[in-house]
């Protein structure tokens, strides 16, 4: 995300001008925009004309229009944010108070102007434009016959291909078979790993499978990345990493990344931190379970005590409609950075965002135990699932 102009004042009233510069730039803006706020962009909009005769006719036109959100739609898969709500601006073509849909696109500038600016809406700005942020993982989570091939970004985790195929089984006399369908599916992996992977971005593409599948696909890939002269896997061997998981789908994901030498190869990126710090939340909630908590409610009476010492909240808490609920967590991550705590945003579409959606979105390890709040009620104190 590039960013172009910002004018905001101290009251937190103003607006920014940004470029979305790659898909996943689509998912800061879908974080950014919300109902009731402004959005200015070039758009394609249908025209009927009349001529004088009065027969009529339809062109599409480009124009540039101001319209005031009132339904936002982003499709993870093909990575689109359309913008529903009402012309605010005199055009041309669009009558004031008319409906229309506005395609943000990649590469076209779009002004967006909101009634207050809050820390949280800021941070995401600063965020998206980092580019030292982007996807820098990749990972093939397999099992005999099924691979999903995902790149791990700092806030998403995106399922770029899934392969299955079908494996003759091993019988006496029908090995040849059995070794011809592994040699298939081996191929479509590894075809698989040669759309999706950038290894100029990528620093590290981890191979995880229960048993021995990772390697003897990671030995086919490379005897047959030496036969045919595959320079991009040669040159980038030394990226690829094996470790062990459960299964070949994709929740399989959640161990990997937590895999001790998994975490030093990849620590540098925030997705790391995320899974780090949900891990330490599970390990206290076993051991100190007056030291974590989740849950609204308990959160904000520790918050109060300045007792937080990390801050574990998802994203999806900030896109609610209610803005005073919104209000409620942007203060909350205010109070808790206030009073020297750590606060990390997941993104709902990782794998950690997930699992952290399942303790209701907000939760927090502290400074010291708090065991009254263990006793004030059971509303997500006594226990948690982890899948």
């Amino acid at each position: 995300m590039k960013l172009i102009r910002k004018n905001v004042d101290k009251t937190g009233d103003g607006s920014v001008v940004l470029v979305p510069e790659d898909p996943e730039d689509m998912w800061h803006a879908y974080n950014l925009i919300a109902e009731g706020d402004q959005v200015r962009s070039s758009t394609i909009r249908k025209v009927q004309n009349e001529s004088s005769t009065g027969s009529s006719s339809s062109s599409r036109v480009r124009t540039t229009l101001t319209i005031s959100v009132e339904t936002i739609d982003f499709d993870t898969q093909a990575q689109v944010l359309r913008l529903k709500g009402r012309n605010i601006e005199e055009n041309q073509f669009v009558k004031m108070g008319a409906y229309h849909t506005i395609d943000l696109e990649v590469n076209r500038a779009f002004t967006l102007t909101k009634p207050e600016w809050d820390s949280i809406a800021l941070e995401r700005i600063e965020m998206a434009c980092d580019v030292t942020q982007n996807a820098d993982v990749a990972a093939v989570i397999m099992q005999d016959g099924l691979a999903h091939v995902c790149l791990i970004t700092s806030s998403m985790t995106l399922v770029r291909s899934k392969i299955d195929v079908a494996i003759p089984r091993k019988r006496k006399g029908y090995v040849q078979q059995h070794e011809k369908g592994l040699n298939k599916f081996y191929e479509a992996v590894m075809q698989g790993i040669m759309r999706h992977v950038n290894f100029d971005v990528v620093k590290c593409v981890l191979i995880a499978s229960p048993g021995f599948v990772k390697d003897q696909f990671y030995e086919y890939m490379f005897q047959q990345a030496v036969k045919t002269d595959n320079k991009v896997l040669i040159d980038n061997k030394s990226k690829f990493m094996l470790v062990h998981s459960s299964s070949g789908f994709k929740h399989s994901l959640k161990e990997v990344l937590q895999d001790p030498a998994v975490i030093a190869k990849m620590s540098d990126t925030k997705a790391a931190g995320e899974v780090k710090a949900l891990e330490t939340f599970y390990t206290t909630l076993q051991l100190e379970p007056a030291k974590a908590f989740y849950g609204k409610k308990h959160v904000c009476k520790a918050a109060d005590a300045q007792a937080i010492e990390t801050l574990l909240i998802s994203d999806n808490l900030f896109r609610c409609q209610d803005l005073a609920t919104r209000k409620e967590y942007v203060q909350l991550v205010e109070s808790v950075r206030d009073s020297g705590g750590e606060v990390k945003i997941f993104s709902s579409m990782h794998v950690s965002g997930e699992q952290l959606a399942q303790l209701t979105g907000v939760a927090a390890i502290l400074r010291f135990p708090m065991p009254e709040l263990e006793d004030s009620g059971n509303e997500g104190s006594d226990g948690s699932e982890s899948d």
